[in-house]
Formats: C-alpha cells, sequence, structure tokens
C-alpha cells in the first residue's frame, strides 16, 4: 500500500516536472492581429501552379489568404477560403474579420512585408470566379444605348423605332416576375443567359471567331450575389450583393444568316472569350453609390463610351427582383447590367475589333478591365 502510494505521488511530480519543462521550451502565443479598416478588392489569382484567392491592397500587392490564415492569429477560428464563392458565401460569418487581421498584420510589418503578401505585377491574374453558376446580362438598360441600337438591329412587331426605354402602348406586368406600377413609364427588363464557358480573365485575349466580322465591346458593370435570394423584393435587393466587378460584353452583331425564332442570343454573346471579367470583386462597403459611378470604354485608347450608372433605365436592386424572381441566385453569380452609349456598330462608319486592339472598360471605384484583340488560329 505505501509502495503504491509512493509511486503515484512521484507520477504526480514527474507529470507536473515535465509540464513545466514543455511550457519552458514552447514558443510564445502569437500575439492577435489587430484589425484594419484599410480597403481592399478579392480576385483569384495563380503562381506555380497553384490557384488561390488574394486580397489586393492598392491595386498594387495580394495577399494569399490561404497562406496567411495559417500564418497568422486572427482570432476567428475558421478556414480559409477554398475559392472565390466559398469567401462570398461565408464573408458575413467570419471571412471579413479574418480578411482585416491580416491585412492589419501586413500593415504592422511595415517594410518587411511576410512570405504571403506578393507583388501583383508577379502573379497571373484569373478570372475572380472560377466560375458562376449563373450569369445574366441586362439588354438595352441604357435609354441612348437603346436610341443608337436602333439603326442596326430589325425592328420588333410594333416597335420600328427606339423608345428610349419608353414601354411600348401594350405593355402589361410579367405576372409572378415583374409588376408595373401604374405610373411607370419603362418597358419591363429584358435579360438574357450569358454562358460561364466564354469568361475569361483581366489581360487574355478577346479572339474573333472564324468568319466574324462584326464583332464589338459593352463595357458593363457586374454584380456579384452574396446571399441564395430568391423572389427579392426591391426594397431588400441591396442585402443580396456582394460586391461589384466588370465584364465586357463582347457581341456578335452578325447574325445567324436566317429570322429563325427572332434573336440568336448564343451566336451574338457567348462565342469562346467574350466574356471577360475582373480584374477584381470591389465588396460593396467600399462603393458609396452604386447608381452613380462614371463609366468609360476606351479602344486603342481613344474613349468610346463614356457615361454613369445614374443613366439606367432599371436600377440594379430592380435587376435584381426581376432575375430573382426567374431563378435562384447564388453566391457568386453575377448579372451585367447593361452598357451605355457609344456601341461600335452604330458609328457611321462602324467601329468593330480587329486584331491587335486593346479593350479597356472602367467603372468608378471598380476598377479597369483589359483585355487585347486577336485574330482565331
Amino acid at each position: 500500500m505505501l509502495a503504491h502510494r509512493f509511486s503515484a505521488r512521484h507520477f504526480l511530480v514527474l507529470a507536473a516536472l515535465l509540464a513545466a519543462s514543455c511550457s519552458e521550451s514552447a514558443p510564445p502565443a502569437q500575439p492577435l492581429a489587430q484589425p484594419s479598416a484599410t480597403p481592399f478588392k478579392l480576385g483569384t489569382f495563380e503562381s506555380g501552379g497553384r490557384t488561390f484567392v488574394g486580397v489586393v491592397l492598392d491595386e498594387a500587392r495580394v495577399i494569399d489568404l490561404a497562406a496567411a490564415g495559417v500564418a497568422v492569429n486572427t482570432g476567428v477560428d475558421i478556414a480559409a477560403p477554398a475559392d472565390m464563392k466559398d469567401l462570398i458565401a461565408r464573408y458575413e460569418t467570419g471571412v471579413r474579420d479574418m480578411i482585416r487581421a491580416v491585412i492589419g498584420s501586413v500593415e504592422e510589418a511595415a517594410a518587411a512585408p511576410p512570405a504571403y503578401v506578393h507583388d501583383l505585377a508577379t502573379l497571373n491574374i484569373r478570372p475572380p470566379i472560377m466560375y458562376p453558376t449563373t450569369m445574366l446580362n441586362t439588354a438595352v438598360n441604357y435609354a441612348d444605348h437603346d436610341i443608337e441600337m436602333a439603326r442596326v438591329r430589325d425592328g420588333s412587331p410594333g416597335q420600328t423605332a427606339p423608345t428610349a426605354g419608353g414601354a411600348l402602348p401594350n405593355t402589361t406586368s410579367a405576372p409572378g416576375i415583374w409588376e408595373r406600377a401604374d405610373d411607370d413609364w419603362r418597358w419591363n427588363p429584358y435579360m438574357f443567359a450569358k454562358l460561364p464557358a466564354a469568361i475569361i480573365a483581366h489581360g487574355e485575349s478577346i479572339v474573333i471567331p472564324l468568319g466574324r466580322t462584326e464583332v464589338e465591346w459593352e463595357c458593363e458593370l457586374g454584380v456579384v450575389i452574396g446571399r441564395t435570394a430568391s423572389h427579392v423584393p426591391t426594397e431588400n435587393a441591396m442585402d443580396y450583393i456582394f460586391g461589384y466587378t466588370l465584364e465586357n460584353d463582347v457581341s456578335d452583331r452578325g447574325g445567324r444568316g436566317d429570322g429563325r425564332y427572332g434573336s440568336d442570343w448564343l451566336i451574338s454573346k457567348s462565342h469562346d472569350t467574350f466574356a471577360p471579367m475582373g480584374p477584381f470583386i470591389t465588396p460593396k462597403e467600399f462603393i458609396e453609390n452604386v447608381g452613380n459611378l462614371a463609366i468609360t470604354f476606351a479602344l486603342n485608347g481613344e474613349v468610346l463610351q463614356e457615361g454613369t450608372t445614374a443613366q439606367m433605365i432599371h436600377t440594379v436592386p430592380e435587376q435584381v427582383t426581376y432575375a430573382s424572381s426567374i431563378i435562384t441566385l447564388r453566391p457568386g453569380d453575377v448579372i451585367a447590367t447593361g452598357t451605355p452609349p457609344g456601341a461600335g456598330s452604330a458609328r457611321t462608319p462602324p467601329i468593330v475589333f480587329q486584331p491587335g486592339d486593346q479593350a479597356s472598360c472602367s467603372y468608378e471605384g471598380v476598377g479597369t478591365l483589359s483585355n487585347p484583340v486577336a485574330a482565331a488560329p
């Protein structure tokens, strides 16, 4: 019995000594990173064969979020996002706090940037979302664009002249989708699906398809959905938006050679490379008023489109309402919101893409999406 008590006592002493020894040899606890209020953008990048989600600072530095999440004590017990869709889906439940803590750690390091910070110029920019489940575009959502496009399109039944977005006399509500107010002078929204397979990144080439000679640009704001959205009321629609990106809605005006079933949106909008997107996503908290952003599109340095989002016929929230009343939108889905006037096909003489051109689409606060133009192999 005495031996048993002696053994147990020694065991406790040895355990205490071992714990003290481990405590002395263990590294000190990593200090908690202080969150930052610095604005940021988000993108997807590739380096050395690895694709990762990055936090963009000052359009010059990129924080590898997964690597930073391992190195920094963010105070947030969550896994780093696997991709942009994952980031968007979990942004409000910890990922934003992780991002702010990681930015704080970079700012604390100051002149000695950590290994998880890269110069943007050293990385390969990929499309920010790879790839949206659903990508929708709003057709003719600027009044002056309707006027200019009337010169090049076939008249629709009952419409032989531009209406500048005004509804024709026989326009009614679309039950369950779009209810018209008595004093609404506008036509109903019109959307089409643009295939995600057409997406390319900032800096990649828009390729003119073989035999197609009437290819042009449409510089558009892309609304990135942040939450699952179905039949969203307009007054609540902003709650379902994560942020904004850019899309060049490249368009083939050459037609299909017959009038079968009217417009062919597949041919006109979804050739390979016809959806340049990016370069980054700006979270909505950094855009004060999405309803009044300056827009420019330049071809080879010459400005050909200029306007503001205040000229939209249907607002960003209204477009979310319309789209979500037809199809359930998911985190990472994108709605391109239409283009201001300045289409090349409406000019005299027309201006269309040529191999060697450089296209640049800019929205105030969101960024600039630039792509060269190339001939098909």
